[in-house]
């Protein structure tokens, strides 16, 4: 299984980005789709995930009334509309993709990953 993420660049505080997911295969397929971030010298971090094709969606804290993660069947797409970014967005996104019926925010619950795409939030 393969994912690829895309969508990440430079962009200024108080903008927004939209990042991509494409799994391999259908995204009806995986249980939990998810985006999680990770810095230099900090651990992945947990983002948002969408579960059970759509019907439930769950966001960190920090991103939560900014990020809305959301999938299209039909594209077989997963995505990310970050919004009102701020420098601590700043990060390596990588989209993931789990097949059993787990907790969408911890990483042990995803089975496939993506390469990464970096999301630079300049002040």
């Amino acid at each position: 299984v393969q994912l690829q993420a895309s969508g990440g660049g430079v962009v200024q505080a108080g903008g927004s980005l939209r990042l991509s997911c494409a799994p391999s295969g259908r995204t009806v397929d995986y249980y939990n789709l998810g985006w999680f971030r990770q810095t230099p010298g900090k651990g992945r971090e947990f983002v948002s995930a969408i579960s059970w094709s759509g019907g439930s969606t769950y966001y960190a804290n920090s991103v939560k009334g900014r990020f809305t993660i959301s999938q299209d069947n039909t594209k077989n797409l997963l995505h990310l509309q970050m919004n009102s970014l701020k420098p601590e967005d700043t990060a390596v996104y990588y989209c993931a993709a789990g097949s059993r019926r787990a907790d969408g925010s911890t990483l042990g619950s995803y089975d496939f990953w993506g390469q990464g795409t970096l999301v630079t939030v300049s002040s």
